[in-house]
C-alpha cells in the first residue's frame, strides 16, 4: 500500500453548493450537477471503485442515498463535473449508476426539507479488489454497499460538504 494516505478532491465542493448541484425535487429548482471528483495514492490491488453520495442527516431511519457509481475502472483517477446526469456519457466505460432514494440511477443534489438544520453530504470513493461487484441497476444499495464494504473494500476516502435549507 502507498504511504500516502489514499485522498478525494474535488474542484467543486467547498462553501456552500452551487445553486446548479441542488435537487429539482421536493421544492428545489436546482439542475442535480454532480460535483468534480478526483482520488489519489489508492491502495495497491485496487481493480475499481465505487463512488456515492450519503446525507445521514436526512429525516428517515437510513439517512437518504444521493448518488451511487459502481464499476468504475482502476485506471480511472476522477469523474468530471455533471458525470451524475445521465446521457451526458461522462462517465467511464462499463460503470454505471444505481438507482439512489429517489427511485432513478443518477445524481440528486441536496434537498433538505425546506427549513431543516443544516445537512451532511457524505462524497465518499471505495476502492475495491474485484473488477466488478456483478450487481446491476436496480440492486438495493444497502445490499450492494454490504457486498462492497464487507467483501472487497480496499480503502475509501471521502469529502464532507453541508447544505442548510432555505426557510419554508
Amino acid at each position: 500500500m502507498s504511504k500516502d494516505l489514499f485522498t478525494l478532491s474535488s474542484n467543486d465542493l467547498g462553501g456552500n453548493f452551487a445553486p446548479e448541484q441542488l435537487a429539482d425535487i421536493f421544492g428545489y429548482s436546482g439542475k442535480n450537477v454532480s460535483p468534480h471528483l478526483a482520488w489519489t495514492n489508492v491502495p495497491e490491488g485496487t481493480k475499481s471503485f465505487v463512488v456515492t453520495c450519503f446525507d445521514p442527516d436526512a429525516p428517515t431511519q437510513s439517512g437518504f442515498w444521493h448518488w451511487a457509481v459502481f464499476d468504475i475502472p482502476a485506471s480511472v483517477s476522477e469523474l468530471p463535473t455533471g458525470a451524475g446526469n445521465p446521457g451526458t456519457g461522462l462517465l467511464p466505460e462499463k460503470a454505471f449508476m444505481a438507482e439512489v432514494d429517489t427511485g432513478m440511477a443518477a445524481y440528486c443534489g441536496p434537498c433538505p426539507p425546506l427549513g431543516d438544520f443544516t445537512h451532511t453530504y457524505l462524497f465518499t470513493v471505495i476502492a475495491l479488489d474485484v473488477e466488478t461487484l456483478g450487481i446491476k441497476a436496480n440492486t438495493p444499495l444497502a445490499q450492494a454497499m454490504f457486498m462492497t464494504v464487507m467483501q472487497h473494500e480496499l480503502g475509501r476516502a471521502s469529502i464532507v460538504s453541508y447544505y442548510k435549507p432555505a426557510k419554508a
